[in-house]
C-alpha cells in the first residue's frame, strides 16, 4: 500500500514541488492539500492520510501547534515539519510537539521522502538532520564551540555589519561569510540576526553594549 501523503503549505508552489516530488515514487500517494491549520485538520479526517507535511508558518496560526493538535487527536499518524526556519528552537519544538521529522524547506528532496518514509514506519519516533549536535549544544553548559573566524564574524554581525562589510573586513568572499553566518545560526538556535545576538548575549559570547553615561 502506497503511503497516503497529507501536505500543508500557504504556498501553492511548495505543495506542487513536493507532490512532484512524491508522485515520482511508487510508494507514495498525495492523498489531499492544505493551506492553514484549519484545514489541515479537516483533511486529516476526511483524507486519512499516513503522513502530514506541515510548513511551520500558516495563515491561521503555527504548524507546530497544528503538529500538536494532531498527535493529541491521531497518536499513530506520521508527522513532518518542513521549514525554513532550520534553527535549534524550532527543532525541539517540534520534538516537544510530537512529531516524527524535522526537515529544512533547503534539504535535497531525497531528504523529504526519508523523513516522510520514517514518520510512516515510526511515528512516534523523532529524526532530524544534525540532531545529535543539536542535542548537545542543548546540554552544553559552555554553549557552542565557535572557530575564530565564526567569533569574528560574530563580532561584526554584533556591531550592525552586513555581509558585504564583513566580507571587506575579513577579505572573504561574501559566499563564505553567508555560509558562517548560516553556521552560525546553526549553533545559537538562531533564525535571524537579531535571535543570534540575543543568544550569544545569553551565552556570553559577547560582551554587551557599553552604556554611555
Amino acid at each position: 500500500m502506497a503511503i497516503r501523503v497529507l501536505l500543508v503549505d500557504d504556498h501553492e508552489l511548495i505543495r506542487q514541488g513536493l507532490r512532484r516530488a512524491l508522485e515520482r515514487e511508487e510508494d507514495f500517494e498525495v492523498a489531499a492539500e492544505a493551506g492553514s491549520v484549519a484545514e489541515a485538520m479537516s483533511r486529516i479526517a476526511d483524507s486519512s492520510p499516513d503522513v502530514v507535511i506541515f510548513d511551520v508558518r500558516l495563515p491561521d496560526g503555527s504548524g507546530i501547534d497544528a503538529v500538536r493538535q494532531a498527535r493529541g487527536a491521531h497518536p499513530n499518524l506520521g508527522l513532518v515539519v518542513l521549514t525554513m526556519y532550520a534553527g535549534d528552537e524550532h527543532l525541539f519544538a517540534a520534538l516537544d510537539a510530537g512529531a516524527s521529522a524535522f526537515v529544512p524547506k533547503d534539504a535535497p528532496a531525497d531528504e523529504v521522502l526519508a523523513a516522510a518514509r520514517q514518520a510512516a514506519r515510526s511515528p512516534r519516533s523523532f529524526t532530524a538532520p544534525d540532531l545529535g549536535e543539536a542535542m548537545k549544544r542543548r546540554m552544553s553548559p559552555s554553549g557552542p564551540q565557535l572557530s575564530p573566524r565564526e567569533k569574528e564574524v560574530l563580532d561584526l554581525l554584533a556591531e550592525g555589519f552586513g555581509v558585504a562589510q564583513i566580507s571587506r573586513r575579513l577579505f572573504i568572499s561574501e559566499s563564505t561569510t553567508k555560509t558562517h553566518i548560516s553556521k552560525l545560526y546553526e549553533k545559537l538556535g538562531a533564525g535571524n540576526r537579531a535571535q543570534a545576538i540575543m543568544a550569544a548575549l545569553r551565552m556570553g559570547l559577547i560582551k554587551p553594549p557599553e552604556v554611555e553615561n
